[in-house]
This record gives structure tokens, sequence and C-alpha cells, in this order.
């Protein structure tokens, strides 16, 4: 029997020509048609689901790439220095596109290893947890880090900590400017995150910085100071917010570079509320600011209810991002990181390096019009 049109039978539906409604048709990936890497990701982008979040991602990390007046902050939380994902990391501070890192302190920990040359190891499931434990192997997923590396970290911290002097008031990114500094010196011909970040000005950030190998061996550093005598090293983590802070209400642009979530997103998305209470409870004259760009890598669905999963949406309505009416720009994809991170960056530095080739070539012909 036919219904009128509010019965909802769609009988009588007027139906619409996407092309008409210009509607973006996808495309299937044509593997003969991938030369790189930045060929895959662009192909991906036209697909769906989870393909054409990774592309939207690197074009949305592109254009903050892109914008010279944009101040990018990664933040990182994971074990993304244990993944080997690391000198990703240094290189996008090398090259000018992070601007500030916040993350957590293990991650500086485990990256710490690799600056110093050491390694880590494939976990071999047959061996238990305990056995691990009495042959002082610690596990991370399915990969381990030796304890002795960690008391190589320990050996650079205490030379590190040993010139400190104890009227100078400890914060992390003064910690990690005088970490960077000595393997600047000590480590000559090997990368790492805080080496990089100490080369480029780069302030590194770990808000949470307690829980961490380095806090802890800060801890042991004040309890062999105070066994000796001397004055213990204060640490005030008011220090990095303020520090944080003022350095952003400097730029014109904010963009966030996201990997996993935890407390360096929510430290460095925090930025936003902060000024604006400032302006609204204490009176101050501080312009409001938010972020303009973010790209967020992370698997955590958003149902679970916790920070990490969720999305830059969310965040607008605490005043922590620019809306898209706006002009904000976002991509998230729901992706483990050592997949994704490589795509992307290398996505987009394939981009940026197509540009300086263009720019090569036509430099040169000027040049060899202007001899003519």
């Amino acid at each position: 029997m036919k219904q009128d049109n509010s019965g909802g039978t769609g009988i009588d539906r007027k139906l619409h020509d996407p092309i008409e409604d210009r509607l973006v048709p996808l495309e299937p990936i044509d593997l003969s048609e991938v030369q790189t890497i930045n060929d895959l990701v662009e192909a991906m982008s036209k697909t769906a689901f989870t393909g054409r979040q990774l592309g939207e991602a690197a074009d949305v990390l592109e254009a903050m790439a892109r914008d010279k007046d944009c101040f990018v902050v990664m933040t990182l939380a994971g074990a993304m220095t244990v993944a080997k994902q690391g000198l990703i990391i240094a290189e996008l501070i090398d090259r000018g596109i992070v601007n500030a890192i916040v993350s957590t302190g293990a991650l500086m920990a485990h990256g710490l290893v690799e600056a110093t040359g050491r390694a880590h190891f494939r976990y071999n499931p047959e061996v238990s947890d305990a056995e691990l434990y009495e042959q002082g192997y610690n596990r991370i997923y399915d990969t381990l880090e030796p304890e002795q590396n960690l008391d190589d970290v320990e050996r650079v911290m205490a030379a590190v900590l040993g010139e400190w002097e104890h009227g100078d008031v400890m914060c992390s990114y003064k910690l990690n400017h005088a970490i960077g500094e000595h393997l600047a010196r000590h480590a000559k011909g090997r990368r790492g995150i805080l080496k990089s970040a100490y080369e480029k000005g780069v302030p590194v950030f770990v808000p949470a910085f307690s829980d961490s190998e380095l806090g802890l061996d800060v801890a042991l550093h004040n309890r062999l100071r105070e066994s000796a005598g001397r004055h213990r090293i204060r640490f005030d983590p008011f220090e990095d917010l303020e520090h944080f802070a003022s350095t952003l209400l400097r730029q014109t642009r904010l963009g966030i570079f996201t990997i996993g979530g935890g407390v360096p997103r929510n430290w460095s998305q925090q930025f936003g509320p902060f000024i604006e209470l400032r302006r609204r409870r204490m009176g101050e004259h501080v312009p409001l600011k938010r972020y303009h760009y973010g790209v967020r890598i992370c698997p955590e669905p958003a149902y679970w209810g916790g920070l990490s999963g969720s999305p830059y949406s969310e965040a607008i309505s605490w005043g922590k991002f620019v809306p898209p009416s706006e002009g904000g720009r976002f991509g998230e994809v729901f992706i483990d990181a050592t997949v994704g991170l490589p795509l992307v960056v290398a996505a987009v530095l394939e981009r940026l390096a197509k540009d300086k080739e263009k720019s090569s070539l036509r430099n040169k012909k000027e040049k060899a019009l202007a001899r003519r």
C-alpha cells in the first residue's frame, strides 16, 4: 500500500544526482601508479575508513608545515622511542616542522638510551616475565629494555645533575635542555630527540616528570646530595607551565601534532583554558589563543570516555581549538602510531622535498636566462 511522503516508505523520494550535489567520488588504489610513499598516502586519501583518515592527516600536517606563522607543538605518549620512532621525531625537529615537544618522561628516557648508542631487543614469548625480571630485562609489549640500559642513562643523568647549582630551580624543559647539551658534547655522530631539540632550540616539556626513569634519577640524586650534606635540587613544574604559555602567547598561529594521548596531550591542550581563565578571572590583558591545526594518531576510540580517545570536536567546547567554521583544520587517525606516524611524516617530507626540487630548478633556469 502506498503511503504519503511523511510515512517514510521512500516510494515518492526524488533521488539526487551525486555529481550535481558535488559529492566527491572515491577512487580505487592503483598500485601500478604508486611510486613513492606519498603516492600511496594520496591514493589512500581517496578511499575510505582509516586509509582516508591517514591521507587527510597528511594534508593537515602539510598545511602546518607550510604555514610559516604556525608554531607546532608535538605531544608524545606511549613507547614511541622503544618502538624505534625516535629518529622520525628528531627529523621533524631538525627540519623545523616541530617547534616544541610535550612528552612522557619514559619516552625521553628510552630515547636517551638510543642517543647513547644502546639498543632495544625483540621479546621471546617463550620466556616468562618472571624469568625476564631475574635476567634484568624489562618488557614493553613485544620489546625488551635491558636494565643495563637504564643504568647507562643514570650515568648521563648523574653527569648532568652533578653540575646543577642548587640555587637554580629545576623544571623539565631546563633539565631536558641540559641533557641535550650533554649529548651534543659527548654523543657526536649519534642522533636523538633531546640532542636535536637542544641544537634547534626546541623546548621539551615533561608535565608528569616524576612518573619516569628520569624523575626517579633526580629523586635518587637528591637523596645522595642530602646524605653528603649538600642542598637538594628544587623542582617546580609550574615553571614549565608558565614558560609553555608565554612561548605560545608570542605565536601567530598554533598547531598540535599528537601521538597517543595521556598527560602530554591534555597538558598541551589546556593552554587555551589557562589563558582564558587568566583573562576572565584575573583581568589580565592576554589574547585568547587556541590551536588552529590538529593532527592526532591514536587507536583509542571515543566511546571509552577517556581523554586519549576524545575527538578535537569535543575539545572545541573547552575553548582549546578553533572550530572548522572559523578556519580550524584537523585530521584524526585511529591507528597504531608505529604504522601511521612513518607513513604520514614520510608523505609530507616527500611533498616538501618536491617543492625544494622545483624551486632549485626554477632558480637554475633564472640564472641561465640572466647569463644570456
